[in-house]
């Protein structure tokens, strides 16, 4: 025992070695030296309590790897070989490169984010993307908060609060994080009024309870679930007619931010923004970061006086974005004016990918993975949209696939490698979706090449076959 504790490596005799010096280079002489004592400290219990020597491979390797748990970046890039396309805790989608080539510009420097050039004084933050957003919805105006929650809450306080809102039952409905629309209406200090059933509400419904304190109907779209069979409600269209005779707002949550009509793409229809515009609503709200394919941020379009009273509620400040998310924003939606959506924005790559596409990528990827000894197969399976969007609805699509004697473990050992890759498990194999991976490889071929390192390094020790 004494001589295995002694063959230990010095903190000095490790500091010459070249991968301490580029340890100290990335993380600094101090914590470095700090984590070698740590690791051979770690070593020295080991060999009390029994083991065998320590390598000074083995001590290097874990001090790197700890390190870079202490010190690097929790928030890391992944590769999402899941086939979830707007993947909320992957961070829904991919920017474009315009978006992400804008956000670099203003950040480098200063910006004119709130002052006017033309004049010479301050200006305001909430003109960037505002015309855009009109030309592309029809509305008025329009005013881009943090995210569609904070939208959905300053529209409700700024426009309800101590008044009563009339909304059906099937639509009181809840997202991700605990997001309930009846909690939210009681935040903002709106009265909520639930009218008609789960499955059913009619017109009538909404008529009947309107009352002196009411001020607006809304509507919240269900977008992360479907009611089917026997069910009824009024179209958007009526209850605007409705709001609009009885001197009320009609309010429109659609959470999704789609642009484009999906049912093109075999999907069922969403509703858009300039369809809820184009109906009468009074004001609409959606997401930057879903099918629109932007950044996280709060879109609220419609009328130009109700704009304007949310832009100087007190509320608007606490929710306002930085010239980071403006930048990704206005750029994303240039796409969409430009006609370019489903070339440039990466959630609209991915849905609108022909399968003999990714097959072709599928046969490309399986020739890579076998001149590194891999087996896989190709298969074919679904993709989801996701991310609260299109409820049950999927895309066909092609994966690779690996046998392993365990599948959670090599999909463990995939998550927790250098890059992570998140796949899915389904009936004992590991399956990368070539829909998901689509937009990494599409900007060249380092994304296929971390791809192959990954699968190596998660194999190495995981004896695997194709699937046959």
């Amino acid at each position: 025992m004494q001589d295995r504790l002694r063959r230990l490596p010095s903190v000095d005799r490790l500091l010459q070695t070249p991968i301490a010096q580029q340890l100290v280079a990335q993380y600094g002489h101090e914590a470095t030296v700090y984590q070698l004592r740590a690791v051979l400290e770690d070593g020295r219990q080991s060999i009390l309590g029994g083991a065998e020597s320590v390598c000074e491979e083995a001590i290097l390797a874990q001090t790197a790897q700890s390190l870079g748990v202490r010190l690097g970046p929790s928030l890391r890039p992944v590769i999402n070989a899941t086939g979830v396309i707007i993947h909320t805790n992957l961070g829904r989608v991919p920017l474009s490169q315009a978006a992400r080539e804008a956000m670099d510009a203003v950040a480098a420097g200063y910006s004119n984010l709130e002052y006017n050039l033309q004049v010479g004084r301050r200006g305001t933050r909430y003109l960037h993307a505002e015309s855009l957003l009109c030309q592309l919805t029809g509305a008025e105006a329009a005013l881009v908060v943090n995210n569609n929650a904070g939208a959905v809450l300053l529209m409700l306080a700024a426009l309800a609060q101590g008044r009563e809102v009339i909304i059906s039952r099937g639509q009181l409905v809840e997202i991700g994080g605990g997001f309930r629309i009846p909690e939210v209406m009681r935040q903002s200090g709106a009265h909520l009024v639930e009218v008609g059933t789960t499955n059913r509400t009619y017109l009538h419904d909404y008529e009947a309870a309107i009352g002196e304190g009411t001020v607006a109907i809304m509507r919240a779209h269900r977008s992360n679930f479907c009611l089917t069979g026997f069910v009824h409600e009024p179209l958007l269209e009526e209850l605007a007619a409705l709001a609009h005779e009885r001197g009320l707002l009609l309010f429109d949550d659609l959470g999704s931010g789609a642009l484009l009509d999906t049912s093109s793409f075999g999907l069922a229809h969403e509703p858009m923004m300039q369809e809820s515009v184009g109906a009468g609503v009074d004001l609409v709200s959606a997401s930057g970061d879903k099918l629109l394919g932007g950044p996280q941020a709060g879109i609220l379009v419609g009328r130009r006086e109700l704009i304007e009273r949310l832009r100087h509620f007190p509320l608007t400040r606490a929710l306002r974005v930085d010239k980071i998310t403006l930048a990704a924003l206005q750029a994303t939606l240039h796409a969409y004016v430009t006609g370019r959506a489903c070339e440039e924005i990466p959630v609209w790559q991915m849905i609108a990918a022909p399968v003999e596409e990714l097959e072709a990528l599928a046969v490309r990827g399986l020739g890579a993975l076998r001149q590194e000894g891999i087996e896989a197969a190709v298969v074919e399976t679904q993709s989801a949209v996701g991310g609260g969007s299109l409820p049950g609805q999927t895309l066909p699509t092609r994966a690779l696939a690996l046998r392993a004697p365990s599948a959670d473990r090599l999909a463990a050992r995939l998550r927790t490698g250098t890059p992570p890759v998140v796949a899915r498990i389904q009936e004992d194999l590991v399956l990368l979706d070539l829909r998901t991976i689509l937009p990494a490889l599409a900007e060249g071929s380092e994304p296929e090449e971390e791809l192959v390192r990954a699968l190596r390094q998660a194999l190495t020790v995981e004896p695997q076959s194709a699937t046959g």
